[in-house]
């Protein structure tokens, strides 16, 4: 079944805090007939709208296909977390790639979270970005990992926003009995991701972009030359462009077997509980987000009206479970036993996408066609660095899209046939490591 459907209306927002405390705007005409356009983005998403906007700012014609709406993905319902670096530490990379790449991508990715904390002041400051992500370990070697990784940044990087925290400045900061210590990164930060999407679609509009909704991309024809035009064909139109922009992530229709063969679709959910009002310095002395070192993470923050937005849950299959919420807040009480019976208000869940390495896929599908998925839960700021180096390969300047391009994300074994059965085993595998804590 087509990902872009199989767990949501076409069209609806899904029944969120994000969706109830943003104020969406009217729906975008769909596309009917043929257009033009010198770049034609699918997908309107953080790594599409951040395309199109570094592209129309550059001169760029630039038409974005939308299946849903914009925000309507990830994008409009992950944990809101802007977090540094990638998916893997940067001592892996450094072993991995080399010293001077992996600073080039570290820097990279500062420039990334730079890149929202700047946007939401200047032009969506109602995404409300805010400093400070703590990650909570939950044995004594994963604590020793946090301190080992946050000196190694210091002394390679000089990258001194990191404080250390053993098991009761931890338990100060994050009111659960479970974390054995950690770190706060606080050049880290936090957002309304929902609102977030929402201002870089209307700074795309604003600098010409043209976005139609409703209008999922079912075909893309394969150029034989560089300098021939591609048609993107949808319901009831296409769109001929010499630039095409493939930033579906993991709500990306199977139709680019490169895409699919490295980038992985995978469920994660959420709840907003009632509001805490006083009780939520019981949780969370500080406005920080959070996530942990589960493999089934966990990740959580308070809302402005002091409810706690929690993350995580395991997920076995394409679809979404019919239940929800009871696994999920089985796993808030177990860390935090002081909400047991408390009231959710909200429950939802969204597809992100992984890759094999957890590190971004970013690729030439073909000539004049670029893609950029698989952010592995950092795509809050990644996403958007990711669409804003499309653009600049586009425009001629491809060194950054070119090293992002070198990050190692094998395929998946038995290509897009065994993705799903792999990651039952995985998840199993991995959950079961998480319960017993090896």
């Amino acid at each position: 079944m087509n990902p872009l459907y199989r767990n949501d209306r076409p069209g609806q927002f899904p029944k969120s805090w994000y969706t109830a405390t943003t104020r969406i705007p009217d729906e975008r005409p769909a596309l009917f007939g043929e257009t033009a356009a010198d770049v034609c983005v699918i997908g309107a998403g953080y790594t599409g709208l951040s395309a199109a906007l570094h592209l129309a700012r550059k001169g760029y014609s630039v038409v974005v296909l939308e299946a849903h709406r914009a925000g309507f993905g990830a994008s409009g319902r992950n944990g809101g977390q802007v977090g540094t670096g990638f998916n893997r530490g940067q001592i892996w990379l450094d072993k991995k790639m080399g010293g001077a790449p992996a600073r080039a991508l570290w820097d990279m990715a500062q420039e990334a979270v730079g890149m929202v904390r700047d946007f939401c002041a200047t032009e969506a400051p109602e995404a409300r970005f805010l400093p400070g992500v703590a990650h909570g370990a939950w044995t004594a070697a994963e604590v020793e990992d946090e301190a080992r990784h946050a000196d190694f940044l210091q002394k390679t990087y000089g990258y001194d926003q990191i404080d250390f925290l053993d098991k009761p400045a931890m338990q100060a900061l994050v009111r659960s009995p479970i974390y054995q210590g950690g770190v706060l990164d606080r050049g880290a930060g936090h957002v309304h991701p929902l609102r977030y999407a929402i201002g870089l679609a209307r700074a795309a509009e604003a600098a010409g972009a043209v976005i139609h909704e409703r209008s999922e991309a079912q075909a893309i024809s394969r150029p034989e030359r560089a300098g021939d035009k591609i048609r993107v064909k949808t319901p009831q139109g296409q769109v001929v462009a010499s630039h095409v922009i493939m930033a579906g992530n993991g709500y990306m229709p199977t139709i680019e077997p490169k895409v699919a063969a490295k980038v992985m679709p995978f469920n994660s959910f959420m709840a907003a509980t009632a509001p805490l009002d006083d009780a939520a310095r019981q949780v969370l002395t500080r406005d920080i987000a959070v996530a942990d070192s589960r493999f089934v993470v966990n990740y959580f923050r308070m809302s402005e009206d002091n409810r706690l937005l929690f993350g995580g849950r395991e997920s076995y299959g394409i679809d979404f479970p019919k239940d929800i919420k009871t696994a999920l807040v089985q796993r808030m009480v177990h860390l935090f036993p002081q909400l047991e019976g408390v009231g959710i208000d909200y429950v939802w869940g969204g597809t992100l996408a992984i890759t094999v390495s957890r590190l971004p896929s970013v690729m030439r599908v073909g000539p004049n066609i670029l893609s950029a998925a698989g952010f592995s839960g950092h795509g809050v700021a990644l996403s958007g660095f990711a669409g804003r180096v499309m653009a600049e390969a586009i425009a001629g300047q491809a060194e950054r899209f070119d090293l992002m391009s070198r990050m190692p994300t094998p395929g998946f074994p038995g290509g897009t046939l065994l993705r799903s059965p792999l990651m039952v085993l995985a998840m199993t595998w991995y959950a079961l490591r998480d319960r017993l804590g090896i």
